[in-house]
């Protein structure tokens, strides 16, 4: 898993707790990398589940809220630091409906050794999207959350459901 989710994901610890948590969190988990971790570097995802799992034990936040916290906070911080694949749209479906296809294609090209997620999109009218969304790592909370902060940017009040399936999640998102 490319370092840039680690970085991000301390980040967000620093800034919503501080970085004592982060100190805390990282000499609690004995992580292979030591937690050090550069953006451009990969790292086992195990041990960002690990970071993920030793900060709800201290913040009392439950773990699939804390992930969900954290693709909200990385969607902000990807659209900031790579505005040329947000700005081909102003909808959210249409953005959504783009990242196996244009995004991960473009996060390829800089990160060839990237293991990203795969995303299947139906729409279901001008309003609804469904998005399958299947990876090894199984981190649907994140993706929901991602999935939110997109919506957030866009500044988009519509609603994300999610239901499991035989070998993904199926999310529908509907656009107000």
């Amino acid at each position: 898993m490319k370092g840039l989710i680690f970085t991000e994901f301390l980040g967000l610890v620093e800034e919503k707790w501080d970085a004592d948590m982060v100190d805390d969190i990282i000499d609690a988990c004995d992580l292979p990398s030591g937690g050090a971790y550069t953006a451009v570097g990969n790292y086992d995802h195990q041990e960002i589940v690990a970071l993920v799992v030793e900060l709800s034990k201290r913040s009392g936040v439950e773990v699939p809220e804390l992930q969900r916290i954290y693709g909200r906070h990385l969607f902000g911080k990807l659209a900031a630091g790579y505005p040329q694949f947000i700005g081909k749209t102003d909808s959210v479906l249409d953005f959504l409906e783009e990242v196996e296809h244009y995004i991960h294609v473009e996060v390829l090209k800089l990160y060839p050794d990237a293991h990203l997620p795969s995303f299947e999109t139906t729409r279901h009218g001008p309003d609804i999207l469904e998005m399958i969304y299947r990876s090894s790592r199984h981190l649907d909370d994140v993706c929901h959350g991602l999935i939110e902060g997109c919506m957030k940017y866009f500044h988009n009040e519509g609603s994300v459901e999610r239901k499991p399936i035989e070998d993904g999640t199926r999310f529908m998102i509907r656009s107000r």
